[in-house]
């Protein structure tokens, strides 16, 4: 094991930079966080590190309240240029959340603060950039085209924060801010859907049902760019590509699972099981079980508050089956699938199978 004396005695001989000895401590550190006690082919997956960690977000979380509260009053019967106030009052919250994340995401290295603060800087970005940008009269009139800027750049606003940062979590706020965007700018082309399905059934009218496959098989590309990069599943690579395949599976699934549970016939639910083990190969290949537990959870919730039936409760029962034998028996079944595909796929890119 090398150790904080080991590295300073490497850079003090000159055979590492001071920079390269950072690096290498915070690799160290991370593969420890990522693998520490996890059995040998299970997935990385961290919400928070400790209790302080959480401590922390609550405090994160009565400190927003109160800004927005103490904001809320202050613009309470001002008459005059509201629209200035609240953008002056998101600009200095931007800049307090920008400090805060250098302390606790780039010194600390903190998990659950740094999820708190992306949501956070996510919100705040959007309410100023609408407030400067959108017009309420027009989206009272059912004219969405003044939100496509704010939402834009607020979108950029959210990219920005993970070049600096690489927040994992971050990762999946640009995702859905690009799924939104272009589901606005579908709308704005094609009018606003007379249903909330609409915006995901093939047999609607207007592009949505394509643009969620065409934003998930982009999302699902990007995570396997992440994912193919970090094999070993040590570096946070590996944390960006978890949270865009838990966007990217809905995204996937979404068209194809509300146009076959809306048909409730037998053959449609026989050909979404088919589907969905196809779904199941690919999950187990890349091993990636939250790419597989996204998709079936979206169904499921389709299943119970969307459609009703026999076959939609048949179709819950069976994938508590299929998931409880599937994780039962993941490793094993894995191994068994990249002996298969090993002349076709790159699995030396891949996690190794135990």
């Amino acid at each position: 094991m090398i150790g904080p004396d080991d590295l300073r005695a490497a850079v003090g001989s000159g055979l590492l930079s001071e920079a390269q000895a950072a690096s290498l401590k915070a690799l160290a550190e991370t593969r420890s966080g990522a693998r520490q006690d996890l059995a040998a082919g299970d997935e990385p997956f961290e919400l928070f590190k400790g209790f302080n960690e959480i401590f922390i977000v609550i405090g994160l979380c009565i400190l927003a309240s109160g800004w927005i509260g103490v904001n809320s009053i202050a613009l309470i019967g001002q008459i005059g240029d509201v629209t200035g106030q609240v953008m002056i009052s998101a600009i200095l919250a931007a800049a307090v959340l920008w400090g805060l994340s250098e302390y606790f995401i780039r010194k600390r290295r903190m998990v659950a603060p740094a999820i708190a603060l992306s949501v956070m800087f996510a919100a705040n970005s959007g309410a100023g950039l609408n407030a400067w940008l959108a017009s309420p009269f027009m989206v009272a009139q059912q004219d969405y085209s003044s939100l496509t800027l704010p939402l834009f750049l607020s979108t950029l606003a959210i990219f920005v924060f993970w070049l600096r940062f690489k927040v994992p979590f971050a990762m999946a706020l640009i995702a859905f801010g690009i799924f939104s965007l272009a589901i606005l700018l579908g709308g704005i082309q094609a009018g606003v859907p007379a249903e909330f399905t609409d915006l995901f059934l093939l047999s609607a009218n207007g592009p949505f049902a394509w643009i969620t496959l065409l934003i998930g098989a982009g999302v699902f590309a990007v995570a396997m760019w992440f994912d193919l990069s970090d094999p070993h599943r040590v570096t946070r690579r590996s944390a960006q590509g978890f949270w865009l395949h838990v966007v990217a599976a809905p995204a996937l699934v979404n068209t194809i699972a509300l146009s076959l549970l809306e048909a409730d016939t037998a053959m449609s639910n026989l050909l979404l099981l088919c589907i969905l083990v196809l779904f199941a190969v690919v999950a187990i290949v890349i091993d990636r079980r939250s790419f597989l537990i996204a998709a079936i959870g979206y169904i499921v919730t389709l299943a119970a508050t969307v459609f009703e039936g026999q076959g939609a409760a048949t179709i819950v029962l069976l994938l508590g089956v299929f998931l409880v034998g599937l994780g039962a028996f993941w490793t094993a079944i894995r191994a068994k699938l990249l002996s298969l595909v090993s002349g076709v796929l790159p699995i030396d890119r891949l996690p190794p199978s135990y």
